[in-house]
């Protein structure tokens, strides 16, 4: 054969593969070409995962009221447009919401089917859960209205207190309206000396007792302990007219379950735990009640707030919820109005019923037991009906997160952080290997071996290819040779230095 035959024949047998390879995946470009593209999701959800779902995949969306979602949602857009939106956000949303409450503005009389025409317009539905789960998980809470007095009395003698002057947290000041529920609380020695706050134990016990924190009093140490699990309260006072509190502040101790412990010591089985058996136990072993709510030792202090009888409490968000359409969500992952269609089956008629659930709901509120990306709490209002149906709820939902279209992904790619750049490339030119030579002052850059897979066109397996340390910054490590000089002076220093004259 001519010398070049075996060159020819190695170009024909590659022309002849692609053309096999390209024969191959055609079907596949054309099936690609034509398969509708789902968007490039430019978010993550810490312990989350998330699927695109189509709005006629979602059971029970079309026969819900939209238009008391949407009511509830331009509450929340309230509070969304009327803050600057923060530089950059670590919450998957970030401030993507603002451009649906523009929208949501501007409609004038709205029905339920511009309402529904709304979400699906301006909203992505993305199915949502812990990471390995199928499913979220639900509770209920609501406002309790219960007995109390402007003064301390026989009947009357549980005080519910304000946030207390010691009470520290980084980064607040006391003229803050309200504190975080997570995260931990100081109490101030002097004018440096910082302490953990004082637990539920101590609080009881009379440590901030006489200093004029007191806002009511209430019958008993259970009324203030849910109380304080919910929130809020509207207290019925002996002179006849209302007092409303709100949560302001807490000491600092993670929330423990006192329904969970119950569970945990065989006192309730688990399938018939509600907040009413905890009452109904609490009143009838009143040792054992004073020594499990100690267990939690998390303990909420709270502010008075001016709302009539009529004003539905406020949540974090700082709108007024909506019975059966506000829900509290974990804020260190979700944005407050973030829309979330809830479906499955809750005991709302009675204990044993399984009514469908099928509601799209609004995120205004937080609680400090709400942790995960598919946690939700259901407000259902306030007096003892909603907290009978609220008491009941411990259970597994579809949850579906509505994401606004508005989200771009080169915009949240720009507030990235890069990491530095590797130092390979400045080390590589200071001390290139032996066989090399600088060229014009600079140094050239280390070369790898590649194998037959990497090796491009038009060069066989083997061939070295120059790396491009200055543009990719993963040259390998150069081999720096040890100075031979150098070593013989250290070994002939360390035998002076050791050296018997010495």
């Amino acid at each position: 054969m001519a010398p070049e035959a075996p060159a020819k024949l190695y170009r024909f047998k590659r022309c002849a593969a692609g053309f096999c390879v390209a024969a191959a995946l055609m079907p596949v470009a054309l099936e690609a070409r034509h398969a509708p593209r789902h968007p490039v999701w430019p978010f993550e959800i810490a312990g989350g995962q998330y699927l695109p779902v189509a709005w006629a995949d979602i059971a029970g969306w079309k026969d819900d009221d939209h238009l008391e979602a949407f009511r509830a949602f331009r509450r929340s857009c309230r509070a969304i447009t009327a803050r600057q939106p923060p530089a950059a956000s670590p919450k998957a949303l970030g401030a993507s919401l603002r451009e649906p409450c523009r929208a949501a503005k501007v409609i004038d009389n709205p029905d339920d089917a511009r309402a529904r025409a709304f979400f699906e317009t301006h909203f992505r539905p993305v199915q949502i859960s812990r990471l390995g789960e199928a499913d979220g998980f639900v509770t209920g809470y609501y406002e309790p209205i219960i007995d109390g007095s402007r003064t301390r009395t026989d009947v009357y003698s549980v005080p519910v207190y304000r946030r207390p002057s010691n009470l520290f947290v980084r980064g607040f000041t006391q003229s803050s309206p309200s504190l975080p529920n997570s995260g931990p609380v100081y109490r101030k020695i002097g004018r440096r000396k910082l302490v953990p706050y004082y637990d539920r134990a101590e609080i009881e016990d009379g440590a901030i007792a006489g200093r004029g924190l007191e806002i009511c009093w209430l019958k008993s140490q259970t009324d203030l302990l849910f109380t304080q699990i919910q929130g809020s309260a509207r207290v019925r006072l002996d002179d006849g007219s209302t007092l409303r509190i709100n949560y302001d502040s807490y000491n600092g101790y993670p929330y423990t379950a006192v329904g969970r412990i119950l569970i945990e010591r065989n006192i309730i089985p688990k399938d018939q735990m509600s907040m009413q058996r905890i009452r109904q136990w609490m009143t009838e072993n009143p040792d054992g009640a004073s020594e499990l709510r100690r267990q939690n030792r998390s303990y909420v202090f709270f502010r008075e707030v001016k709302l009539s009888d009529n004003d539905e409490a406020v949540g974090a968000q700082g709108v007024p919820l909506a019975p059966g359409r506000s829900i509290a969500v974990d804020k260190s992952l979700h944005v407050y109005g973030t829309p979330f269609f809830i479906q499955g089956e809750l005991p709302i008629e009675s204990e044993r019923a399984k009514t469908p659930f099928h509601r799209l709901m609004i995120a205004q509120d937080t609680g400090s037991a709400i942790v995960g990306p598919a946690r939700a709490d259901l407000y259902f209002g306030a007096g003892s009906e909603a907290g009978r149906i609220s008491g009941r709820l411990r259970h597994n939902m579809h949850f579906v997160m509505l994401v606004p279209n508005s989200l771009d992904p080169a915009v949240s790619g720009r507030t990235m952080p890069l990491p530095e750049k590797r130092p390979s490339a400045r080390i590589a030119k200071l001390f290139p290997p032996k066989h090399q030579k600088p060229d014009d002052g600079h140094k050239a850059a280390p070369q790898r071996s590649v194998s037959s897979s990497e090796a491009p066109a038009g060069k066989p397996a083997g061939t070295a290819v120059p790396a491009r340390a200055e543009s990719s910054g993963t040259a390998s490590s150069p081999v720096i040779q040890p100075d031979k000089s150098a070593r013989h002076l250290r070994r002939h220093h360390r035998r002076r230095w050791h050296s018997p004259t010495r």
